[in-house]
Order: structure tokens, then C-alpha cells, then sequence
């Protein structure tokens, strides 16, 4: 048993590793997010084998007691990696797609002729948006009291600063779109950023959609949260 445990959790020490490696040497995002998540799970194992086997082994001194310890130590590791990985998204809701208009959510144009994007539907699922309301109630469009061309610059400015890449842009319609890649498992977001006039100022809304996923561990509602603290404080 102490064996096992090690074996278990070197294995899904390995695997863990493996996962984020495995995308930036090409595999996909899921694909590699598959493996990282199995080590996790190996590691889990590896934990409970190794605490079964301090138990068996309590009182010795010999190599299996070593085993043990160090299949519990790495697997106890994963497990903590585990729940620090998870973190985030507990209590989100499980949707992909964010946006500071519900009733009328900016569409992407750029965003639907990449390759990756071909043959999805990229408009905005209507039952997103209950789901939304109760669980980012503070999502709003962003009002400014600057004319819609200095909002645009604004906004342009801040997904800049932000890091993102602006793919697509029209002043004249007020309409940007970009990217931002997460940087472990390369999983690419599409933003769309539009700016309006309201009355003698401007409304900006944002909407911020994971390509991959049925939950984004409330990715996209802290990229709006953070963009919209930028544009509101930015000059």
C-alpha cells in the first residue's frame, strides 16, 4: 500500500506538470487541462493510499514507513493544489458568457471568423441571463461623462493596459473586440467592447465570452470588473 501510494502520487505529480507543458507545446487547452486535472485526481489517491498506510505502518521505522510518508507528502501537495485551483469558481455560476447588457448584449463580428470560432454560435444564450442577475448582480454599464469618441479612446487605452489584444476596431461605430489568453493552459476569452452615446455623455458595455468550458470560474465577470474600475478612473 505504501508503494501504491508512491507510485500514485509521483505519477499524478508528473501529470499535473505535464498538463500545462503539454499546451504550450501545442496540445489543446482542454486536452491538456484533461491531463492536469487527472494527475490532481492520481495524487488524491496516492494521499489516501499513503495515509492508510502510515496507519498500517505506525510504530515502524522501516522503508514502508518512508513510502508512506512520501506518497502522503506528494499527494497531500496535489490535494492542496487542488483546492487552490478550484478556489475561484466556487459558488460561481457554471456559464461562460458575461456581459454588462442583458437586454441587448454587444455581438462579436471579428471573433466569429476565427478559425476556432467557425461553426459556433456566438450570440448570447438568453437563459445566461437570470443566472447572470443572481450571481454578478453588480454588473453594469459603464457611464461616463465624456463624449463617445473620448470614451472609445478610454476604453481602447485600458483593454491595452489590461493586456489585452484588440483584433477588430471601429471608431466610427464605437465597436472593439479583442482577446486575453489565461497564461497556464492558454484558454483564449473574446471581448467585445462597445461605446454609445447617453445623453451628454457616453455608455460603454462590455461582454466577455470563454471559447471553451461550461463555467469560466468567474473569469469573465473579473475581467469586466476590472476593466470597468480602469476606464472609470482613467483620464
Amino acid at each position: 500500500m505504501a508503494r501504491l501510494s508512491v507510485t500514485l502520487s509521483t505519477i499524478g505529480l508528473l501529470a499535473a506538470g505535464a498538463g500545462p507543458i503539454a499546451v504550450h507545446a501545442g496540445t489543446a487547452p482542454l486536452q491538456g487541462l484533461k491531463i492536469f486535472l487527472n494527475g490532481l485526481l492520481l495524487g488524491f489517491l496516492g494521499f489516501l493510499f499513503g495515509v492508510l498506510a502510515l496507519a498500517r505502518t505506525r510504530g515502524s521505522t522501516g522503508i514502508q514507513r518512508s513510502r508512506a510518508w512520501t506518497g502522503t507528502g506528494l499527494g497531500f501537495l496535489l490535494v492542496v493544489v487542488f483546492f487552490v485551483a478550484a478556489a475561484p469558481g466556487r459558488g460561481r455560476p457554471r456559464i461562460n458568457d458575461i456581459t454588462t447588457d442583458l437586454s441587448d448584449p454587444p455581438p462579436f463580428a471579428a471573433a466569429g471568423r476565427e478559425p476556432a470560432n467557425q461553426g459556433r454560435d456566438l450570440s448570447y444564450p438568453p437563459s445566461f441571463a437570470a443566472v447572470q442577475r443572481q450571481g454578478y448582480p453588480d454588473l453594469q454599464p459603464i457611464l461616463l461623462p465624456i463624449s463617445p469618441a473620448e470614451a472609445f479612446v478610454r476604453a481602447q487605452r485600458t483593454a491595452g493596459e489590461l493586456g489585452w489584444k484588440t483584433t477588430y476596431s471601429d471608431p466610427g461605430a464605437g465597436v472593439f473586440e479583442a482577446q486575453e489568453v489565461s497564461p497556464t493552459f492558454l484558454f483564449v476569452d473574446d471581448i467585445v467592447v462597445r461605446v454609445r452615446p447617453d445623453g451628454e455623455g457616453s455608455r460603454i458595455d462590455v461582454r466577455s465570452k470563454s471559447r471553451d468550458g461550461k463555467g469560466d470560474l468567474g473569469v469573465n465577470a473579473k475581467r469586466i470588473r476590472a476593466f470597468a474600475k480602469g476606464v472609470s478612473e482613467g483620464k
